[in-house]
């Protein structure tokens, strides 16, 4: 059976050069996704939502694997950040961050195959929570950069690019701040951890 490698299929959105900010067209997915707020380095929402969003991905892998012969490596955490009021997030304040956590899926799974794997994962973490759902994200246009260090280092990137690359383009924002965590802060050391940083854009 080949192991379909989206590391491969998705490589123009999963790993821009770093340093350099790069425009993108990114194609319509699936996602398993949950909602929340609060600092993600504190929040026991945040960390019951990752542990909820990996008992539910590695379930459909191996269902994936076996009805229909399809098998791949689950994809990286990817979470989708803002605030009421945006000065918050770009000074760091986490404690007012609003997020949506999730993982792509891929598109030929079914949602009768998501329930499935749903229950799978109660029977290990109890009632899962409310937002926990399978949805179509549609990204589109957006500027991306690789981020090569710790998180808590994002931020002179961040804004460069909203005040520097941005207007210097003719763009403007036009949806979440979005990051993908292709490295794992458990294992890696923090200044050879890989986030992409994405900022959904229009033209002016």
């Amino acid at each position: 059976m080949e192991k379909i490698d989206f590391k491969k299929i998705m490589k123009a959105f999963w790993q821009p050069p770093p340093g350099v900010f790069s425009l993108v067209d990114v194609p319509k997915q699936q996602f398993a996704m949950i909602d929340g707020k609060g600092d993600p380095n504190t929040s026991e929402e945040y960390r019951h939502a990752i542990e909820w969003l990996f008992s539910v991905s590695y379930p459909l892998k191996f269902m994936s694997k076996k009805e229909f012969g399809k098998d791949y490596g689950v994809a990286p955490l990817e979470g989708l950040w803002w605030a009421e009021d945006m000065s918050s997030f770009l000074t760091g304040d986490k404690d007012l961050w609003s997020w949506t956590m999730m993982i792509m899926q891929p598109d030929w799974i079914p949602a009768e195959m998501f329930e499935a794997a749903l229950e799978k994962a109660r029977a290990k973490l109890g009632q899962p929570p409310e937002s926990l759902r399978l949805q179509s994200f549609h990204e589109g246009l957006a500027v991306q950069i690789m981020h090569i260090g710790p998180y808590s280092a994002e931020r002179p990137t961040i804004l460069r690019l909203h005040e520097e690359f941005l207007p210097a383009n003719g763009l403007v924002e036009s949806g979440k701040h979005h990051e993908i965590y292709l490295g794992d802060p458990r294992k890696a050391a923090p200044e050879k951890l890989k986030t992409v940083i994405r900022q959904p854009v229009k033209k002016r």
